[in-house]
């Protein structure tokens, strides 16, 4: 399940964050975010040759926690997308088509006419395509773990 999605700058101010879980660990996600920066400009600063290309937008993996994953991904506008997740076992497939929708849902709303850039972002439409890309993601990852549990031989409440 997501926990927490932000949107921040190329200055590293936060543009749009958006927790989905009670507001006692919004602050707890707000400094993960705040944290994986850092492993941002670290893996962008200094490429490994193992390691993603600096034409690769997706970032894959920033860190886990004990009870979270974080996942990133940099425009070539330089503004980053983090993505907080209590699953811990997602697909790279599924986070990178993910972030490729919020990537297209972000571009339409710097795209209105009446966005200041480097503003946070107040678009309703923008709200309302991302939580529709968010259901749509929520049944993708439904469907997989339904394959799962068929080709594996067992029940969904096992899982």
């Amino acid at each position: 399940m997501i926990a927490c999605v932000a949107v921040v700058g190329h200055q590293n101010n936060p543009l749009y964050i958006q927790s989905f879980t009670e507001a006692d660990d919004a602050l707890k996600l707000h400094h993960i975010v705040h944290c994986s920066l850092d492993v941002v400009d670290e893996r962008v600063n200094n490429p490994k040759k193992s390691g993603p290309t600096l034409n690769e937008t997706f970032l894959g993996l920033l860190y886990p926690t004990e009870n979270y994953k974080v996942y990133g991904y940099l425009t070539n506008t330089k503004v980053k997308f983090i993505l907080v997740t209590t699953d811990l076992d997602v697909r790279d497939a599924d986070v990178r088509n993910f972030f490729r929708r919020f990537h297209a849902a972000y571009v339409d709303a710097v795209s209105n006419p009446f966005h200041v850039p480097g503003k946070k972002i107040t678009s309703r439409t923008f709200a309302e395509r991302f939580f529709s890309q968010l259901q749509l993601g929520i049944e993708q990852i439904l469907y997989h773990l339904c394959s799962f549990s068929r080709n594996s031989g067992s029940d969904l409440h096992q899982i």
